[in-house]
């Protein structure tokens, strides 16, 4: 009787095991990470040595946390420059779906995106699965460096609406959005999560007088 129960044992094992295996194991079908807001600026305000760095940033924090297999593209805007074309933060971050750090969906595609029903204060979470602080909190960090559009889009009219390119700390000024989709006034730009309002200046403490920190919006690309 011992042999045969332990037979029968052996059997269940192998019959749960392969049922695991062909189902993905512990945490199959939980959508993996697609979006995030960082959870800290690398130091230099707006500069992040071009789209690019701001790139090379989201993809290090997005490896930080185990989720670098994956390409991670800023949801960041460029305004030509130097015979280069303008570039649109909508067109560099993929086609979706794009879910936070705890399976909550974003948006199903770019346009649902810039519908913006998904993003809030408590669906833009970080790499790391945490919220950010908002208005109404001791320290507002709301505004997210985007320099776009509502729709997602660079703005070509002749100001600064990008930090020169990410490139600068200094003087200067960057379109922002509201992450807690909270502002001032009860109006779409205050209520916007990529489009609110130009920054008070590219460094760390410019940023800080309307209410930011640097922070950028991360998307996989693929």
């Amino acid at each position: 009787m011992k042999i045969r129960s332990v037979v029968f044992l052996a059997t269940v094992s192998a019959v749960l095991a392969l049922a695991a295996c062909s189902t993905g194991g512990p945490g199959a079908g939980q959508n993996k990470m697609g979006f995030f807001l960082t959870s800290v600026n690398p130091g230099k305000g707006a500069d992040f040595g071009g789209i690019a760095g701001a790139d090379r940033y989201c993809q290090s924090l997005a490896t930080g946390v185990g989720a670098g297999g994956r390409m991670w593209h800023a949801y960041l805007s460029e305004t030509p420059a130097g015979g280069r074309p303008a570039v649109n933060a909508r067109d560099r971050i993929g086609k979706g779906p794009w879910f936070n750090a705890k399976g909550d969906l974003i948006a199903r595609n770019v346009d649902d995106l810039h519908n913006g029903n998904g993003l809030n204060k408590q669906t833009a979470l970080t790499e790391k699965g945490t919220t950010i602080s908002g208005r109404g909190d001791p320290v507002n960090m709301h505004d997210v460096l985007t320099g776009s559009s509502p729709d997602g889009r660079a703005v070509v009219d002749g100001k600064d609406t990008t930090c020169r390119n990410w490139t600068t700390s200094g003087d200067g000024s960057a379109l922002v959005g509201h992450h807690d989709r909270i502002g001032l006034r009860d109006d779409a730009p205050s209520k916007s999560w990529n489009s609110s309002h130009p920054s008070q200046g590219c460094g760390l403490e410019a940023l800080k007088k309307t209410g930011g920190a640097g922070l950028l919006y991360c998307f996989a690309v693929q």
